[in-house]
């Protein structure tokens, strides 16, 4: 059985929680507020375990799940324990003060930053690309949501993408890391469109194959 630690425990890490039970995976959610990691598990079940920052990781896959600006110090803090495991960056480096640009230098990707960072870790980039809504529900538009995948390492690759394929979703596979640079663009467009009222957080943009 796939095992999954998700840190965090915003909207996002709920929703890819609950991606996890129904994938069949067993769920780790860690945060700095255990209520709301408990409240998670409330919700989903006895397969989600809530724990506080700074436990020690479970699951094979591990889940970034908290804003560009604690990214940094959370990898930090968790590099000696992601070596060999699959490392997933969820987020959009989005310069919340203006709504206006990404904080990442041009050229790079907050993913890009994490595999430095974790240089042991086999680094991914998803979700950044969905919405919470999108995930729970496991559609967009009435397609099934379609969670894209950047990463040099085939096999985390694969191994998400059957966690997600199990869950009722779609795992594609992106390309290399270098891509996160324009999945990172993508998720940017999206947020800024939602914000202005122009597209609904329940929707999106959806993978027609």
């Amino acid at each position: 059985m796939t095992s999954l630690s998700i840190i965090g425990a915003g909207t996002m890490a709920a929703a890819i929680a609950s991606v996890g039970v129904n994938g069949g995976a067993r769920v780790q959610v860690l945060s700095r507020n255990l209520d709301q990691g408990v409240q998670i598990a409330a919700t989903l079940g006895e397969q989600v375990a809530p724990g506080r920052l700074g436990d020690p990781l479970t699951g094979d896959i591990v889940v970034l799940a908290v804003p560009y600006t604690g990214l940094a110090q959370l990898v930090e803090q968790y590099t000696p324990q992601v070596g060999g495991k699959t490392l997933v960056d969820i987020c959009n480096p989005i310069d919340l003060a203006t709504l206006d640009g990404l904080m990442v230098p041009q050229g790079t990707s907050a993913a890009e930053q994490v595999a430095e960072w974790a240089p042991d870790a086999h680094v991914l980039k998803a979700f950044n690309t969905t919405f919470a809504a999108t995930l729970e529900s496991g559609r967009v538009g009435g397609l099934p949501t379609t969670v894209l995948i950047a990463g040099d390492d085939p096999a985390a690759k694969r191994q998400l993408a059957d966690l997600l394929d199990a869950a009722g979703l779609v795992g594609l596979d992106a390309g290399g890391l270098s891509r996160a640079q324009q999945l990172e663009q993508v998720g940017f467009l999206q947020i800024t469109l939602a914000t202005a009222q122009r597209v609904p957080w329940t929707g999106g943009f959806a993978v027609v194959r």
